[in-house]
């Protein structure tokens, strides 16, 4: 009989466990709140009244504020996709998808309690220019201005090949072969950096030295090789971009391109005002361009 009471005993103990155990905990999220007044703003760097979509670098920092919001999904809306989680509601982007001003929609989640979510969206327009190499800046300006001749005693200073490659095929000038023509090496051609990420070019020929190809482009009457008076638009500011020639990624080269406005030339016409920078130093910069007649010119400057 006592052995029973012992049983009873330990079993009137147990129950209370027992059954405690198997009762399941209640949580709650508490207020569930969904964001509201979701505010955004860009700061384009360099945006002034006069260029609103900035200073070419591409740079926007945004900022998002909200009611009740604990962090924020800020989707950039640029081609790569990029997008942010945030707790500050501040994130940086450089908008890089197209070389001009473009327009982007930046959408952003702004996220609550429980998940709870309220989105918002603004369209911003950014202006991205092809940021020139701090080297390239230095090499064709020394930072600020500077003098180019052509390499008239360097062999090669003139050439031209086929426009499928790189060299210099059909003819390549040795020293001083363009003497009898004094336009072909009276030319300076100087290069000034005019800001952070700008430059100019003034071809100071009286007269410039054109293939005959390329005289009617120029607007002159003349058939032949020779020296012309072409006006080439006085200092002009110069744009420098990645190398788009065709086949550039087997040419070894730069990887970079000169264009000039209008019917500028760099020391002679060959009916072309883009010039892909085959090499460059701070003392000699050899290019090459597609001509009028359908052949890649050559041509080497020397620093004066």
């Amino acid at each position: 009989m006592k052995k029973h009471f012992n049983y009873i005993l330990l079993f009137v103990f147990a129950a209370p466990m027992l059954f405690g155990a198997c009762q399941k905990t209640n949580y709650t999220f508490g207020q569930i709140k969904t964001p509201t007044n979701v505010v955004i703003t860009a700061t384009i760097q360099g945006a002034t009244a006069a260029n609103p979509t900035g200073d070419g670098t591409g740079k926007v920092t945004i900022n998002v504020t909200a009611t009740n919001a604990l962090a924020y999904k800020i989707y950039f809306g640029n081609s790569t996709g990029d997008s942010v989680l945030t707790t500050t509601g501040q994130a940086s982007e450089t908008y890089v998808s197209s070389t001009d001003t473009t327009t982007y929609t930046v959408t952003v989640n702004a996220i609550g309690t429980g998940g709870a979510t309220t989105t918002a969206v603004k369209q911003i327009k950014v202006l991205y220019q092809y940021q020139i190499p701090a080297a390239t800046l230095a090499d064709l300006t020394n930072g600020s201005s500077k003098n180019w001749v052509v390499a008239k005693d360097m062999p090669g200073h003139f050439g031209v090949g086929p426009s499928t490659d790189f060299t210099p095929d059909y003819y390549s000038a040795p020293p001083e072969d363009k003497a009898s023509y004094p336009c072909a090496y009276s030319g300076i051609v100087t290069f000034n950096q005019s800001g952070a990420n700008s430059i100019t070019m003034n071809d100071n020929n009286a007269s410039s030295f054109l293939i005959s190809a390329s005289t009617t482009y120029y607007g002159q009457p003349g058939n032949g090789d020779g020296c012309y008076t072409v006006s080439t638009g006085g200092t002009q500011t110069i744009s420098i971009g990645a190398d788009m020639f065709a086949g550039a990624s087997n040419s070894g080269g730069t990887g970079l391109q000169v264009s000039v406005p209008g019917s500028g030339l760099i020391a002679f016409g060959t009916g072309a005002t883009t010039y892909e920078i085959l090499t460059l130093t701070a003392t000699t910069m050899e290019l090459r361009d597609i001509g009028a007649d359908g052949n890649a010119w050559y041509q080497i400057l020397k620093a004066q």
